[in-house]
C-alpha cells in the first residue's frame, strides 16, 4: 500500500526564524516548529500568502500555545501586511510576529 507522505513541513528561511506556511501545511507540524523556535528565542515569525495559508498559520499559533504551557510560556501574535518578491512579482503576505511571554 502506498501512503502519501503528507504535506511538507513548514519551510524555514536559512539564517532566520521565519516559518513560511502554505495552505497545505500541517498546523501541528508548524506548531511544533514554532514552539521549538520560541523555546530557544523570544520571537519568531510566520509568513503566509493567501487565506488558506493564513488559516493554517493561525491554527498553528493556537496549537503552539498549548505546546508551550508545560514550559510556563504564553505567546502573543502581532499581525501585519508585508510585500514580498516571489518569482520577480510583488505579492502581499501576512507576517505574524509571535513573541514569547513568561506566565
Amino acid at each position: 500500500m502506498n501512503e502519501s507522505p503528507g504535506p511538507p513541513p513548514p519551510s524555514r528561511t536559512p539564517g532566520t526564524h521565519i516559518l513560511k506556511v502554505s495552505a497545505q501545511s500541517n498546523p501541528n507540524s508548524v506548531a511544533g516548529a514554532l514552539a521549538g523556535v520560541l523555546r530557544e528565542r523570544e520571537t519568531a515569525e510566520l509568513q503566509a500568502i493567501g487565506a488558506g495559508a493564513t488559516n493554517q498559520a493561525v491554527k498553528a499559533i493556537a496549537i503552539a500555545r498549548s505546546y508551550l504551557e508545560a514550559s510556563s510560556y504564553d505567546i502573543v501574535c502581532i499581525p501585519e501586511f508585508i510585500d514580498v518578491q516571489i518569482d520577480g512579482k510583488e505579492r502581499t503576505a501576512i507576517r505574524l510576529a509571535v513573541e514569547r511571554r513568561s506566565k
